[in-house]
């Protein structure tokens, strides 16, 4: 078995996977905090596309758009740390705009592998990336060594993410109003979300993330914000 775990100011949650000979013979999710009266249906979702399903696999199944996101990305994730034998913790830290930039850091097991500079949702920094969307840095993502692919995605993911603390929170709880882009948001649902759940603002000292979620295996996979 596999645990991978994501906390932030909206979500916390846990995708714990169990393999057999590089197969998913179960997939469970917990989601102990999320944004939307709807997001409870999404592991239902989860375990219809990934269950039985070879992890080599796992990048090629099912639309992203049609789940929970973040449950998405966490399988994704646990999938390719399957055969790991030691944890795995990403800490990623976005700060709130100063000048109108935020400055954005991951680190696994301490150790700092990728900072970058974004203002109004682009790059500035680094240099390769400068004046990308991101959104859309999949593209430069795939030129940075292997071992740094998957942090970067991880950062970008971080940062999109911090982008919620920036906006109002009024212009951000009409699920209609959204992208059809993630499980909540597809037509049919969006018309009966409603905004629910807690928020944590761990700026301000509210805990650390993750420290109320246990470990149900030695091995995980962790990220946190």
């Amino acid at each position: 078995m596999i645990q991978a775990d994501v906390e932030d100011d909206f979500h916390c949650m846990t995708v714990l996977l169990h393999h057999e000979q590089g197969k998913a013979t179960d997939v469970i999710a917990d989601l102990q905090r999320a944004p939307w009266s709807t997001c409870p249906g999404a592991p239902a979702e989860l375990v219809k596309t990934f269950k039985g399903q070879a992890l080599s696999e796992f990048p090629t199944v099912g639309q992203k758009h049609t789940h929970c996101t973040h449950l998405y990305d966490l399988a994704l994730l646990a999938a390719r740390h399957a055969g790991d034998d030691t944890p795995t913790i990403y800490d990623i830290q976005v700060s709130d705009p100063v000048n109108e930039h935020r400055q954005a850091e991951i680190k696994r097991n301490q150790r700092s592998l990728l900072c970058w500079k974004e203002s109004g949702f682009h790059i500035v920094e680094p240099k390769g990336a400068a004046g990308i969307r991101l959104d859309k840095l999949r593209v430069w993502i795939d030129t940075l060594a292997p071992e740094l692919q998957e942090p970067a995605r991880l950062l970008q993911w971080g940062n999109m993410l911090a982008n919620g603390r920036i906006i109002p929170l009024e212009k951000q709880s009409d699920a209609t109003k959204m992208p059809a882009s993630c499980y909540t948001f597809q037509p049919e649902r969006a018309v009966v979300a409603t905004r629910i759940g807690l928020i944590r603002d761990f700026s301000q000292g509210d805990g650390t993330p993750l420290d109320d979620v246990s470990v149900s295996v030695s091995t995980k996979t962790t990220i946190e914000f």
